[in-house]
């Protein structure tokens, strides 16, 4: 199984075979929709001309790269702060990885380690990293023993809580009400 997000075709294809589009898709799902967040890195290889590696990225120029996420539309609501967590991201897939996102996940012992890679890279805290795990082992096939675990509530079979559960309108539809009632739950807290 792989992603379909309500994105157009070419984004989707983009995720589904290209591990660091997916990987800058999750780096860029905050404070805007996921839709903006996940068509962003195909947005970005529209601009630059090509797919880009982790290494190019990694290497590119700070300023003009927040200029490429600056363009109208900007990547991302905060396209300065984005551009510079895309670059450091990068730059840990470079030191860590070789540049090759897919090594984050391959070869992972178990789900806690899974999880506990994501979270070392930047920007990257607890629940992140577990919706980042959930969304491997559901729509990517990435099953360490004990993934659903260390996903926590995301990696639970059929909920609706996060990009990891979507996979067509409706289950967009439950994971926006479910979205909707934590921070209604939140506010009242």
């Amino acid at each position: 199984m792989v992603v379909a997000l309500p994105i157009v075709p070419e984004a989707n294809e983009l995720l589904n075979r290209d591990p660091l589009a997916l990987t800058l898709g999750m780096v860029l799902d905050q404070q805007i929709p996921l839709e903006k967040a996940f068509s962003s890195p195909y947005v970005l290889a529209q601009r630059l001309g090509h797919e880009p590696t982790a290494d190019e990225l990694a290497a590119f120029d700070p300023d003009a790269l927040v200029e490429i996420f600056a363009e109208p539309p900007a990547l991302h609501r905060f396209p300065k702060a984005m551009a510079g967590r895309v670059q450091e991201v990068c730059r840990a897939l470079v030191g860590t990885y070789d540049g090759d996102a897919v090594n984050l996940w391959r070869d992972a012992e178990d789900g806690k380690e899974l999880v506990k890679r994501i979270a070392a890279l930047p920007g990257f805290g607890k629940q992140k990293s577990q919706i980042f795990a959930a969304l491997l082992g559901k729509r990517y096939g990435v099953q360490p023993p004990g993934w659903r675990e260390a996903a926590g509530a995301y990696g639970e079979q059929g909920s609706y809580r996060s990009v990891a559960d979507i996979v067509d309108a409706e289950s967009l539809s439950k994971v926006r009400a479910f979205k909707k009632e934590m921070k209604a739950a939140a506010k009242g807290a």
